[in-house]
């Protein structure tokens, strides 16, 4: 009987694309308060694998990235800039269904008299 030698475990989740999906980060880097800090801290996210967008804004030292990637990476980076707050990480294309449905529901009802 003896040895497995030859034998890998599977693995508890599949390298496929099947379950990425597109995520939006929201964060505050309260560091960025000039153009130059704003470029290096785009430059410092835009070498992270997998990001589809980077916006900033410099006014209200925030930045939103896009895309299919590591968190945990992001913060990384930009904590070598400076201090960051995480606001918000969930999908990024929100879901308007729900809204709408609400409001079908309130058109058909009916007024009694």
């Amino acid at each position: 009987m003896g040895s497995s030698y030859g034998y890998r475990a599977p693995l508890p989740w599949t390298p496929d694309d099947s379950n990425t999906f597109l995520q939006k980060v929201v964060l505050k880097l309260l560091a960025m308060n000039d153009e130059k800090t704003k470029q290096k801290a785009i430059e410092a996210v835009a070498d992270i694998y997998g990001i589809d967008s980077i916006a900033a804004d410099l006014k209200e030292q925030r930045m939103t990235i896009i895309g299919e990637m590591d968190t945990v990476a992001i913060a990384k980076k930009l904590k070598k800039i400076g201090k960051i707050d995480i606001l918000s990480v969930g999908p990024a294309k929100e879901e308007k269904k729900e809204e709408k449905k609400e409001e079908k529901k309130d058109e058909k009802k009916p007024e009694k008299k």
